[in-house]
């Protein structure tokens, strides 16, 4: 009787778990025949490695992914774990720690698709003495990671600071995305004299994410403010809280000034930029890895009607817009733009959508079935006129009305501006 009394609830167990793991056998399989076939095979940012050699198949790498409830991100394969969803994964490096036998690293790139990262020491110092880097510039796109990083940063830059005043500011950060806004409030906190710089406006590349973008999905923690207590937040909803945290702190942001060098000068650096001139002791640069946008470089191109970003959809509601580009962030504008009632054509010069999450190629899919959204695969644009443009389509030549075009080709990263200031850049094939 005592042996079916304590066997009943191991055998229990025993059904439990292989119940689960021929479940998550078979979403792991499902995920990853799904990204192949879609050609979603090339992870974005940091992401894990895994040893094969080394990996028991026990699944902790799975359970500890963060994004796991929103995304099938990790999963195992003939008993290994896997990265059967490389595009869902945005670098929260949970996977690795978790691993028992250490049979994870975390790496940038892949063989296939190199990534440009400039050389930084493990406390966020560049080759150049003084020039610090943090947030997505550095390959972290993940907002609570930037976060971390702008803290952490200016926690060596304060450990550095010399005695006694000089004329100099301690710091210049150049950038207002999340790494730069934590820095700027560790600043203030430490009471460094600093100055903060955004060529646009608060909030960096988040500000330039189409309106109702997922943009958070892990709660972070800010200097001064402490922990922002949300999770899958907003575009809308984590700019509040930045813009309430920026009135209530005092802290002040030159935003609309782009920065156009940075040069050596004694034992700090000159900081040129459109507005004026800075003297600093150190630099941290949190700018974004897009750099100036990609444009198409076609007659008409500088008209106003042509944007490389988009705000607010509803601002184009009965227009007829034309979206550039087969990544995600075109994806999700053109969605974005046929939901709000606008006239949209979605224009890629590929014949299929390899770079975009299954997420947002659902949304486009629907807009078409709705015919809310025209799509136009292997086009491309050839002349922009006041009223029309000019396209190549499946070998045509066609002409269609237009009031607004607004291109997602990707940027242009900042590496000349990088390699001006002396800073290592490097290309990652899959290595830390």
């Amino acid at each position: 009787m005592e042996y079916l009394i304590y066997s009943a609830p191991l055998a229990l167990y025993i059904v439990w778990y292989l119940v689960s793991r021929s479940r998550l056998k078979r979403q792991s399989f499902d995920a990853q025949k799904e990204a192949l076939e879609a050609g979603l095979t090339e992870p974005a940012s940091l992401h894990p490695a895994i040893d094969y050699t080394k990996c028991i198949g026990c699944g902790s790498c799975v359970n500890a992914c963060p994004e796991q409830d929103h995304h099938t991100v990790l999963g195992i394969i003939d008993g290994k774990a896997d990265l059967v969803g490389p595009t869902n994964c945005i670098g929260h490096g949970a996977c690795a720690p978790a691993c028992p036998v250490d049979a994870i690293t975390l790496v940038f790139g892949s063989a296939r698709r190199g990534v440009d990262l400039p050389r930084v020491s493990p406390w966020f110092e560049t080759n150049v003495p003084g020039v610090f880097v943090a947030g997505e510039l550095g390959g972290m796109g993940l907002i609570r990671n930037a976060v971390e990083q702008g803290r952490q940063a200016m926690a060596e830059i304060l450990a550095r600071r010399p005695r006694g005043e000089g004329e100099e500011l301690d710091v210049v950060i150049i950038g207002a995305g999340p790494a730069g806004f934590s820095a700027s409030l560790a600043a203030l906190e430490a009471k460094l004299r600093c100055v903060t710089i955004e060529q646009e406006s608060l909030g960096g590349c988040v500000f330039q994410y189409p309106r109702g973008k997922i943009v958070m999905t892990q709660p972070a923690v800010l200097p001064i403010v402490g922990k922002i207590k949300m999770t899958l937040t907003t575009k809308e909803d984590l700019l509040q809280v930045w813009i309430a945290a920026q009135q209530s702190t005092g802290l002040q942001i030159n935003i609309n000034e782009r920065v156009e060098s940075v040069t050596p000068s004694g034992e700090g650096f000159i900081i040129k930029s459109a507005k004026g001139e800075y003297r600093a002791r150190s630099v941290l640069l949190s700018v974004g890895r897009r750099g100036t946008p990609r444009k198409l470089g076609v007659k008409g191109e500088e008209q106003s009607k042509v944007v490389y970003r988009l705000i607010d959809p509803e601002q184009y509601t009965g227009q007829r817009v034309i979206v550039v580009g087969g990544g995600d962030s075109a994806l999700e504008a053109a969605a974005s733009l046929a939901e709000a009632g606008a006239s949209a054509t979605l224009s890629y010069r590929g014949d299929a959508f390899g770079r975009a999450k299954q997420r947002n190629r659902d949304r486009v899919k629907a807009a078409v079935g709705a015919g809310s959204l025209t799509l136009m695969l292997k086009s491309e644009i050839e002349e922009i006129g006041v009223e029309t443009v000019r396209m190549r389509h499946d070998g045509k030549v066609v002409e269609i009305g237009n009031d607004a075009i607004i291109v997602n080709a990707g940027g242009v990263l900042p590496t000349e501006f990088l390699k001006s200031m002396g800073i290592t850049v490097e290309t990652k094939w899959g290595t830390a």
